[in-house]
């Protein structure tokens, strides 16, 4: 059977939440056709995938595409989020991106989508289903699977499991039929806080709780992270955390300084953490995980048998008859950045630390409204995703050098001030004159040089801290 040929400008591999940003800027700005497929049967990509309970670690209102709201604007009254502004659940990320597809991109008749579709490069393609091929003949390809999300149901754990030895990815845990004699969560990133969440908020006791910690974590307080009536509250957060970072005489008195300011938190105040992965909580959650007492910090789990736990460092005793729920997968893998733009080439990544779809729809307003590579990668420097501690230096100097470079540029400065996406974008009217902001906006500019002359510094001759 010969390949049916398809034309479109772009050919967009990817409906996952970056893939659906870009084109979406793409539709508003530009008169250009789009060619989608996705191995996922709807967009959204590995949010097809996630646990059933799983919810955004930041408001809804910074999530999405730039020319719709995901959510309602409202704030939680109940729970451990209540008091902040709503987090969209799995199952509403994944109908929201399929109404973006289906009631806009479609109905445009500039966007075709092949769902279901496995990509074998050349622009050549077919369909998982009939195994019927394809070959797209486009002006430009958009690889929007470089940052390679990956969550645990998807892989099989990088340990040794033992025969007899029940694990289970987190996603198992709403299907459970009976109480386990006790539950061990393998990983210490978001997916591990998720996990011990629910059993918790579902009345298992914290003792019954195991929570294998290769890495403690530095974490970001949520209530920093808000829209609407927050702004100026989030803005002096910002404010606090670059004089800090400006008076800070060593990598370890810069977090001390940031996390005595509130903007950075710790699971144990005795443990140093020495990962970064911009996860968010709340105090209330902070204060539900820090009911687990069992926390084991041996490094990463090498195998688990039917008596024994290896770690990195050392074994401890296992029980069979417990319930390892397999939290490990690296679902923000720090890739190697590559040019954003390379000839007829973009690869989707993140120009702002852990704002990944601001980052693509930034990327499809560069590519809509400015013209030559060089000027394009100029504005889209990359900033990785971070993972040890150190990172939190690198992504938050990158972010403010971006952030400098942009604001030369009075037309960009404009389109981020008003893209829905950007955390510190559309604010209530009136904010415009409140004392609050205005005083946060000046501490912020007047530290900011320090800050980052003071980062700078510190990178070129970092202390042992990891």
């Amino acid at each position: 059977m010969s390949a049916s040929t398809l034309s479109a400008d772009y050919l967009v591999i990817g409906s996952g939440a970056m893939g659906m940003a870009f084109t979406d800027v793409l539709m508003t700005e530009t008169h250009a056709t789009v060619l989608m497929i996705d191995r996922h049967h709807r967009p959204g990509g590995h949010w097809n995938d996630a646990y059933p309970y799983v919810r955004l670690h930041q408001p809804s209102a910074f999530y999405g595409v730039n020319s719709k709201p995901l959510g309602g604007d409202v704030m939680d009254r109940v729970g451990w989020n209540a008091g902040l502004y709503e987090l969209a659940s799995g199952a509403e990320v994944c109908a929201y991106f399929d109404q973006v597809m289906q009631r806009q991109f479609l109905p445009s008749g500039r966007v075709q989508y092949f769902p279901s579709c496995a990509y074998h490069g050349d622009g050549r393609f077919a369909s998982i289903p009939s195994g019927r091929e394809f070959v797209v003949r486009a002006k430009k390809v958009v690889d929007a699977t470089y940052m390679r999300v990956s969550v645990p149901s998807t892989r099989a754990p990088a340990y040794a499991i033992a025969p007899g030895v029940r694990c289970v990815p987190l996603n198992e845990l709403p299907r459970c039929e009976r109480p386990a004699s006790g539950y061990v969560i393998v990983g210490a990133g978001k997916t591990g806080m998720d996990a011990c969440l629910w059993l918790l908020a579902n009345g298992v006791d914290p003792d019954a709780i195991t929570w294998i910690m290769p890495r403690d974590s530095w974490l970001l307080d949520r209530a920093n992270i808000q829209p609407g009536d927050f702004f100026a509250q989030s803005l002096l957060g910002g404010a606090k955390q670059m004089e800090a970072i400006a008076g800070a005489t060593s990598v370890a008195d810069l977090f001390a300084r940031v996390n005595a300011c509130g903007q950075l938190l710790r699971l144990d105040e005795a443990v140093e953490p020495t990962m970064y992965r911009c996860a968010t909580v709340t105090a209330a959650e902070l204060e539900q995980l820090r009911r687990i007492r069992r926390v084991v910090r041996r490094g990463r789990v090498q195998g688990i048998a039917a008596n024994e736990i290896v770690f990195e460092q050392g074994a401890l005793p296992s029980d069979p008859h417990k319930l390892y729920v397999d939290c490990s997968a690296d679902a923000l893998e720090r890739r190697p950045g590559v040019p954003v733009f390379d000839a007829d080439r973009i690869t989707l990544q993140t120009v702002r630390s852990c704002q990944q779809v601001f980052s693509a729809a930034f990327i499809a307003h560069v590519e809509a409204a400015y013209a030559g590579v060089a000027q394009k990668n100029a504005l889209c420097t990359v900033v990785p995703h971070p993972n040890a501690a150190l990172d939190f230096l690198r992504a938050t100097l990158a972010n403010a050098l971006n952030d400098v470079h942009w604001s030369q540029d009075a037309e960009l400065t404009s389109w981020i001030a008003s893209a829905r996406l950007n955390l510190f974008g559309p604010r209530p009217a009136a904010l415009a004159s409140d004392p609050r902001m205005l005083d946060a906006l000046q501490r912020f500019a007047g530290s900011l040089p320090q800050a980052i002359a003071n980062l700078q510094r510190l990178l070129a001759t970092p202390s042992p801290t990891p």
